[in-house]
C-alpha cells in the first residue's frame, strides 16, 4: 500500500512546478557544445537503407552501430537465434564496479517498408533532409549550420527511420557518450540491445532471448520507441497493445467480367468485400463482433487513476488531422487505447483512377490490424473474426487455390489468413522500480511528465516478461505527428535533445 501511495502521489501532482537536475542542466550545456557532431552521427545512421527484408542494408545499419558501440569502448556482440539469416541483434554491455541494478535499454534499428515515390519532392527515405518545420505546415528545406553555429532545435530531419526508431538507437548511444564526455559515473550496469527485425513481427526475437537468457539477465528493461504525448510533455508507459495482421479475401468469378453484360447478375467481391467489413463495426467504431471484448483484463485502479490525469488533447488533436467526429462514443482517445481495435489498413479490387476499367472484378482484398490488450490471445482474437465471416454466411479457408467444386457448392467463399503476432504487456504501476523511472525523468523537465498505462501502439513486450521474467517501461522520445510507418517520416530536433537528457537520467537510476 505504501508502494502504491508513492506512486499515486506523483500521479496527482497536476499543475506543480518541479526543478530540473544539476545533471540535466550539464547535458544540455554538453549539448548545446556538440550538436553538429551529434547530428552528423544520427544523419551517418539514416543514410543507410534500413528496411527489414533488404538484408543487405540491415546488415549494412548492424555494423554502423557495431561501430557506434566500439567507438565508446564497447565491445559489440551480434546475437542471433537458431534461425539462420535472422537479422541479429547488436549488444553491448558496461559492468559498473558497485552497481546494484543491471538495466537494459532497447531499440530497434530496422525500418518500414517504403515507397519513394510516396515522398514529397525533393525528399528521399535515405538522405536525411533539413527542413525549418513539418512540410505541411510550411516547412522549407534549410542547409546545416556550419560547426560552432547555433541549430534551430524546431527544424526536423526527414529521412526512414528518423523516429521509428533510429532515433531511439542514437539516443540511447548519444547519452552513454554524453556521461562519458562529462565524466559522470552510470549508476547501474549498463546492457544495450537492438533488435533487427520488428518491424516483420520480431518473429525469431523469441529465440535469441532463449539462446542469451545468461547475458540478459537485468532489474528491467527501458524501450526507447513511439512518440511523446501529443502535448509535448515527456511520458512514460507501462505496456504495449499486442499486434496480428490478417488478410482477408473474397472471391467471385474467375475472370474479370464486363461490367455492362454482367452487372445485376454476377456477384461483385468488392461490393461483398465492403459489407463483410460494414458488418464489423458500428458507426461509432466499435467492434461488432462476438466476444471480441469479452477477455479483457479490467484496468486496476491505479492504472484508472492514471488515465484520468492524462492531458486533454481530443478537440485539438482532430483539428490539427481534419476529421469531423471522432469514433468512440464520447471517450476520450487515452481510454480508447485500453480497448482492443480491429483497423482496415488497405483495401485492394481491380483499379481506379485512370487505370480503372468497367469490369467486375474476381477478387477483393483487405488487410485488417488487430490490436490486442492485456488478456487478448493473438489467435483467439483472429478465431473471433474467422467465426464472425462464417456467420455471414461465408465459407472461410486458408487455400489461395480455390477449385470448381467449392466455387459450385458454396455461394460465398472468403480466404482468411493472419501473421505471426504477439499480445499485449503491461508492468504494474506500483513497482518500485518504475517509480525510480518515473523520478528520473521527472528530474529532467520542469512540467509534469505524463504516465501512461499502455503505448497504443505494439512492441513484443511480454517476450522479456515470459522468457526473462522482468519487466519493462516504455520510455519515448520522438514527436507525435512524426509521419512513422508512413511517407515524410520525419524527426523535430529539440526532441532528439530531450530524449538525450532523458537517457542519461535514466542512466542514473
Amino acid at each position: 500500500m505504501k508502494k502504491f501511495a508513492l506512486l499515486l502521489s506523483c500521479l496527482l501532482l497536476a499543475g506543480t512546478a518541479f526543478s530540473q537536475s544539476e545533471l540535466t542542466l550539464k547535458t544540455r550545456s554538453y549539448r548545446q557544445q556538440h550538436e553538429r557532431q551529434l547530428l552528423d552521427e544520427f544523419r551517418g545512421l539514416l543514410a543507410i537503407p534500413n528496411v527489414v527484408y533488404d538484408t543487405a542494408g540491415i546488415q549494412k545499419t548492424a555494423g554502423y552501430i557495431a561501430d557506434m558501440l566500439k567507438r565508446r569502448g564497447i565491445q559489440p556482440q551480434l546475437l542471433d537465434g537458431r534461425t539462420k539469416g535472422v537479422p541479429p541483434a547488436v549488444y553491448g554491455e558496461v559492468m559498473v564496479p558497485g552497481a546494484t541494478k543491471t538495466v537494459v535499454f532497447y531499440a530497434h534499428y530496422d525500418g518500414q517498408p517504403v515507397n519513394p515515390n510516396q515522398w514529397a519532392e525533393g525528399l528521399k527515405p535515405f538522405e536525411p533532409a533539413l527542413y525549418s518545420g513539418r512540410l505541411d505546415a510550411g516547412g522549407q528545406p534549410v542547409s546545416l549550420p556550419k560547426p560552432g553555429e547555433p541549430i534551430n532545435p524546431d527544424w526536423r530531419i526527414y529521412a526512414r527511420s528518423s523516429s521509428d526508431d533510429k532515433a531511439g538507437v542514437f539516443t540511447i548511444l548519444a547519452a552513454y557518450d554524453a556521461l562519458l564526455k562529462m565524466n559522470v559515473k552510470p549508476t547501474a550496469n549498463l546492457k544495450f540491445f537492438f533488435e533487427g527485425e520488428e518491424e516483420a513481427g520480431s518473429t525469431h526475437l523469441n529465440e535469441i532471448l532463449e539462446r542469451h537468457k545468461d547475458k540478459l539477465k537485468s532489474d528491467l528493461w527501458i524501450i526507447c520507441d513511439g512518440p511523446v504525448h501529443q502535448t509535448g510533455r515527456k511520458q512514460v508507459q507501462f505496456g504495449v497493445r499486442g499486434d496480428i495482421n490478417v488478410e482477408l479475401k473474397v472471391y467471385a468469378s474467375k475472370r474479370p467480367l464486363h461490367s455492362g453484360h454482367y452487372g445485376n447478375w454476377a456477384p461483385n467481391p468488392a461490393m461483398m468485400l465492403a459489407r463483410l467489413l460494414a458488418s464489423m463495426k458500428d458507426d461509432d467504431g466499435n467492434v461488432l463482433i462476438k466476444g471480441f471484448y469479452d477477455d479483457v483484463t479490467p484496468l486496476t485502479e491505479l492504472e484508472k487513476q492514471a488515465l484520468t490525469r492524462i492531458p486533454a488533447i481530443d478537440e485539438r488533436l482532430r483539428q490539427e488531422l481534419g476529421f469531423g467526429k471522432a469514433e468512440g462514443g464520447g471517450k476520450s482517445l487515452a481510454e480508447l487505447l485500453m480497448r482492443p481495435s480491429l483497423n482496415i489498413n488497405g483495401l485492394s479490387s481491380a483499379n481506379v483512377g485512370k487505370l480503372a476499367a468497367n469490369v467486375i472484378p474476381t477478387s477483393a482484398t483487405a488487410t485488417l490490424d488487430l490490436r490486442l490488450v492485456l488478456g487478448n490471445d493473438a489467435r483467439r482474437q483472429v478465431q473471433k473474426v474467422i467465426d464472425h465471416v462464417v456467420a455471414q454466411g461465408y465459407y472461410v479457408t486458408q487455400k489461395e487455390s480455390i477449385t470448381d467444386e467449392e466455387r459450385a457448392k458454396y455461394p460465398r467463399i472468403a480466404r482468411i489468413t493472419a501473421e505471426s503476432g504477439y499480445n499485449a504487456q503491461r508492468t504494474p504501476m506500483d513497482l518500485p522500480i518504475a517509480q525510480t523511472v518515473v523520478k528520473a525523468v521527472q528530474s529532467t523537465v520542469k512540467d509534469n511528465i505524463v504516465l501512461q498505462p499502455s503505448l497504443g501502439g505494439s512492441l513484443p513486450l511480454y517476450l522479456f516478461e515470459q522468457i526473462l521474467k522482468t519487466p519493462t517501461i516504455t520510455v519515448p522520445v520522438a514527436n507525435h505527428d512524426n509521419n512513422q510507418h508512413a511517407e515524410n517520416e520525419n524527426l523535430r530536433l529539440q526532441n532528439l535533445w530531450d530524449g538525450l537528457e532523458t537517457y542519461v537520467a535514466l542512466m542514473r537510476l
